[in-house]
């Protein structure tokens, strides 16, 4: 089935972020300099954090990685959105919908930063011996390996399933809800992953919102 899915279609359309032509000039111009300034900011704190050994604390260990998440993800979609204002019709390959689809990482990691304050606030005597090297790249590691899991399982699970005639995507990029919509397979499955990640994330988030960690140590 994958086999067949991959000769039929070998190309979609992206509808972009709006049809009224009269809006294409002020939205490009609004995010170009959005990305422009994201591409600076990202790229500027990365290596100030780098080069300063002044900044070589975990704080700004899950700053630098937190940076680099926002510059790739901006990365994987505002370049061809800005493509799409200049262009009539843009397409994007089969396996460029893949790979836009698969790098798309998640700020799972706003978790360990959230760990760090916790213990720079309830534990201080103890912050550094608990925080060690060991210990920021156990907590930086498990949010990009979770996040490339989860992208190439919705990626590899998408693109085995039969797609429907139409090849147009009502997006501005390569994304699971608006890829899900084109399927003419049963998606129960997908859904029901879609939901419980979604789940996870979200609960986490509220619980987090709902009661700090930082209000177990009052």
């Amino acid at each position: 089935m994958g086999q067949q899915n991959l000769l039929s279609l070998t190309k979609f359309i992206l509808m972009g972020v709006t049809r009224h032509p009269e809006l294409q000039a002020p939205l490009f111009g609004v995010f170009l300099i959005s990305y422009t300034i994201t591409v600076v900011g990202s790229l500027g704190m990365i290596i100030l954090i780098q080069v300063d050994s002044h900044l070589h604390t975990p704080m700004y260990f899950f700053i630098k990685h937190l940076a680099f998440i926002d510059l790739g993800n901006s990365t994987v979609v505002c370049p061809e959105m800005l493509v799409n204002f200049v262009v009539d019709q843009i397409t994007i390959s089969y396996y460029a919908c893949t790979t836009q689809l698969a790098s798309f990482l998640m700020f799972i990691i706003l978790s360990a930063m959230a760990y760090d304050c916790y213990l720079a606030i309830c534990n201080p005597l103890l912050y550094n011996v608990i925080m060690s090297q060991r210990l920021c790249h156990v907590l930086v590691g498990i949010p990009y390996l979770y996040s490339t899991f989860q992208a190439l399982m919705f990626t590899i699970k998408i693109f085995t399933l039969t797609f429907c005639s139409s090849n147009v995507i009502s997006h501005f990029y390569c994304d699971d809800v608006p890829l899900l919509l084109m399927l003419c397979s049963d998606t129960q499955e997908i859904e029901l992953l879609v939901i419980l990640y979604s789940f996870i994330i979200k609960g986490k988030a509220l619980d987090l919102g709902f009661k700090p960690p930082v209000l177990n140590c009052l």
